[in-house]
């Protein structure tokens, strides 16, 4: 054998030996990667071979699976209402994936969670009954919040605060999860993400905002809990207008016939004076209200309700002037609704406050529980107190304040106006809030928080009771069960 043949023979041998290492290392290293991987169609394929589990509401499901042809995945995704609960849902697609309690529970929906697996399953490697999630939202709650959302770009979410049972999550524009559920709908999504409106994203849990006047609740809060104040109706050293230290531009009051000099905190809150609650948050300095904050939620990473809402945040690092702009809501102060509506759940509650959540239980196909979220996981916030004090000046707003839009007649009702600035030189239309508790008979009682985004309305006519707190009065309502 000549030199070239045998250099030839040599290197093919040395491919053959290579080809055969890699083919050993994906077959027993990679193997499981490969299975997993997003992008790998068999996965797809059987995940959408039998009929997904659902998504319950009120005993109900919101959720179903069709039968499909002309295409290698037997079932598809359909939705009952789709809009109405797209919030809650999300989307489950064979293009897409999924997203909210779709993604969170999908292994549970599609029968690969462990959990769901029985001894022949096990043995046998067949797939199991897909499993069911049962949500706590109160399906009168939510169209009532969708209803009153209406056309507006905003949100709305309500609290038990007893249980910290999550009764609706709304968030509009919405769009219907069953249009991008195939396995051809690129071009739907495509629609949907580029729409203006962005119907895709979850205002209601996942969009914060700068929270305005609504705010000074909490900073009411740190005030009286720090000490800086007995009472709500103790009269403050407040001068209208105030100039914070380090600055020569005073902060003002959007209504200047208000008795805002030396206001009490109750009558601060009755009339949104923007100079008591800037004084206070600079009197306490940014580390006391920012503690008082972190208790009702803010800086504590991402919350899990149980899918993912991101963190509101009390900014640090603050100067006088940027301290006192934080005090009325404004500066870097950023909150979701699910934020503002703990808020103000815990100052219902006593002090008090539930671990929000949007699920009771997962059960397996049998309907066993395999997982549960229990009622009355409670953190004491504030002192019950405080709580008691803050509730009689948040009656006082909707009774002679700034919150009229929000009575019901024959019912407790305390809230809080809030209208925010944003964009550059406050350029934007400003947002408009409102932040509430109802407590009716039998014991019933529902926390709210909404904002309106965009409504169309003048900018001079947005405002937190002209046009969020008739949609936090429809919600309480509706979860009151009130005509």
């Amino acid at each position: 054998m000549n030199t070239t043949i045998r250099r030839a023979s040599v290197f093919c041998l040395l491919l053959v030996l290579a080809l055969l290492v890699r083919v050993t290392w994906v077959q027993a290293v990679d193997a499981k990667a490969l299975a997993d991987d997003k992008h790998n169609r068999r996965n797809i394929i059987a995940q959408y071979a039998n009929p997904l589990g659902d998504i319950i509401v009120a005993g109900k499901p919101v959720t179903g699976s069709k039968a499909t042809t002309g295409t290698d995945m037997k079932y598809k995704r359909t939705y009952t209402d789709g809009p109405l609960y797209a919030a809650v849902t999300g989307y489950s697609s064979q293009l897409l994936g999924a997203t909210q309690l779709e993604g969170a529970y999908q292994s549970i929906l599609d029968g690969t969670d462990s959990r769901l697996k029985s001894v022949t399953n096990t043995l046998t490697g067949a797939t199991s009954e897909a499993g069911d999630v049962v949500t706590t939202i109160d399906p009168a709650v939510q169209k009532a919040a969708y209803a009153g959302l209406g056309s507006k770009k905003g949100a709305a979410v309500a609290i038990d605060p007893a249980t910290g049972e999550i009764l609706a999550v709304v968030s509009t524009p919405s769009y219907d999860p069953s249009t991008i559920s195939g396995g051809s709908d690129g071009a739907a999504f495509t629609k949907l993400k580029n729409d203006s409106g962005n119907p895709l994203l979850n205002r209601a849990l996942r969009q914060t905002y700068p929270p305005g006047s609504a705010y000074k609740l909490v900073v009411a809060a740190s005030a009286l809990e720090n000490g800086l104040y007995d009472s709500v109706t103790e009269r403050t050293d407040s001068p209208s207008p105030y100039t914070a230290p380090g600055t020569s531009t005073p902060i003002t009051n959007e209504n200047t016939a208000a008795p805002c000099e030396n206001a009490s905190i109750q009558t601060a809150l009755q009339y949104s004076c923007n100079t008591v609650f800037a004084k206070i948050a600079v009197q306490l300095g940014q580390a006391k209200v920012a503690a008082t904050a972190k208790k009702f939620g803010f800086d504590t990473g991402r919350l899990y309700v149980p899918v993912w809402a991101a963190e509101s945040v009390y900014p640090t690092g603050m100067d006088q002037p940027q301290t006192a702009l934080s005090g009325i809501g404004q500066f870097s102060v950023t909150a979701t609704p699910l934020q503002m509506a703990m808020v103000v759940a815990a100052l219902a509650n006593g002090g008090e406050l539930a671990a929000p959540h949007m699920v009771s239980k997962v059960t397996d196909g049998n309907g066993r529980t395999i997982e549960s979220f229990p009622d009355g996981d409670t953190t004491r916030v504030v002192s019950k107190d405080t709580a008691e004090q803050l509730q009689q000046a948040m009656v006082n707003v909707v009774q002679n304040g700034t919150g009229t839009n929000a009575q019901i007649p024959g019912v407790e009702v305390g809230g809080k106006t809030g209208t925010a600035q944003h964009g550059e030189n406050n350029s934007g239309t400003p947002y408009a809030w409102f932040v509430s508790y109802a407590k009716g008979s039998g014991g019933k009682e529902v926390a709210v928080a909404v904002v309106v985004e965009q409504s169309g309305a003048a900018r001079s006519e947005v405002s937190g009771n002209g046009l969020a707190a008739p949609i936090a009065k429809s919600i309480m309502k509706a979860a009151l069960g009130s005509k």
